[in-house]
């Protein structure tokens, strides 16, 4: 969530025409994240958010704004898209496909609790459960084949030690493919600054931009990663408990998925040290942008290389 795209007052005043949305009052630019541009835009009638999407192409954009109504609608909380008067959730602002969602209450959390990962992660097996009913599908962007194009992109940005490290990886993966997992719907990028909370109770999970077909198991690796790392990259025992005890009671794994979970927690690692060694090599302009550190998570890839027993502990009630 960044401003890649600067929208003026007067193209969001016409924009704001296609929608019974009532008329504006402010409007700002949202500068954390790295992918579309973003803005709270304020009504007489509404608190919203305007997303302009940098990347994505439209035939694609549906997968995202219908999955985010259809969870909504099965009591995930998600920001709905607001329809235009035609009754479309996908428009178009300053050349770039652009929607509107209502904006959820609440606030990220910078530092979670054991609380938080266990909300959390009773909030993932819900999400889990509810969009296994979504018939629409979307192809991983970020899986092995991605992975396998970035060795090439960034070979002459890596290390020696890092590119041995690279290969390795992408080698392991590709002999354990995560196809045979339980699958469907994933947010695919649940960090903690992709949910909001009121004070304890969970409010929001937003930003579903990477939202995807993949496996369960790997959607819960990619937030143990985030929700549970430490200060010193590793993840935290107890958070990852916490985290796992909450999402075993909203959906148990079965026996592949526990077996796979090590190395899908290598696999969620490697893709993010992966995307921000690319963000940061080749940074692209905007007026409120930042790269996020990808050290953490070559660290925290280097730790699940060195445990692989963790898991196990987690999985204890």
């Amino acid at each position: 969530m960044s401003v890649f795209t600067t929208v003026h007052e007067h193209q969001l005043v016409e924009f704001l025409q296609q929608f019974d949305g009532g008329t504006l009052q402010s409007f700002e630019g949202i500068a954390a994240g790295i992918e579309n541009t973003n803005y709270f835009v304020t009504t007489d009638r509404y608190a919203l958010v305007l997303t302009l999407f940098e990347h994505h192409q439209p035939d694609e954009l549906g997968y995202f704004l219908n999955l985010m109504a259809y969870l909504a609608e099965h009591d995930v909380p998600t920001a709905h898209p607001i329809p235009t008067r035609s009754g479309a959730f996908l428009s178009t602002l300053n050349g770039k496909p652009a929607a509107l969602v209502k904006r959820l209450t609440g606030r990220a959390v910078d530092a979670p609790n054991a609380a938080e990962c266990r909300t959390v992660g009773g909030a993932l097996g819900r999400f889990h459960h509810a969009s296994q009913g979504f018939d629409e599908f979307r192809t991983p962007d970020r899986a092995l084949p991605w992975a396998l194009e970035m060795r090439t992109v960034l070979a002459e940005h890596l290390k020696p030690a890092d590119r041995a490290l690279l290969d390795e990886e992408l080698a392991l993966q590709v002999q354990h493919p995560r196809e045979h997992l339980p699958n469907g719907a994933i947010h695919g990028d649940l960090f903690c600054d992709n949910v909001l909370f009121s004070e304890t109770r969970l409010t929001g999970i937003i930003d579903l931009y990477y939202a995807c077909n993949d496996a369960f198991a790997y959607d819960l690796a990619v937030a143990l990663n985030d929700w549970c790392r430490q200060d010193d990259h590793r993840l935290n025992e107890t958070l990852a408990h916490a985290m796992m005890q909450g999402y075993l009671a909203e959906r148990p794994l079965n026996p592949d998925e526990i077996h796979a979970l090590p190395l899908l927690l290598r696999a969620a690692a490697l893709r993010f040290w992966l995307s921000r060694m690319k963000d940061t090599c080749f940074p692209r302009p905007g007026e409120l942008t930042f790269c996020k550190d990808p050290a953490e998570f070559h660290s925290l890839l280097m730790h699940h290389r060195q445990d692989t027993t963790a898991c196990q502990r987690w999985m204890t009630p």
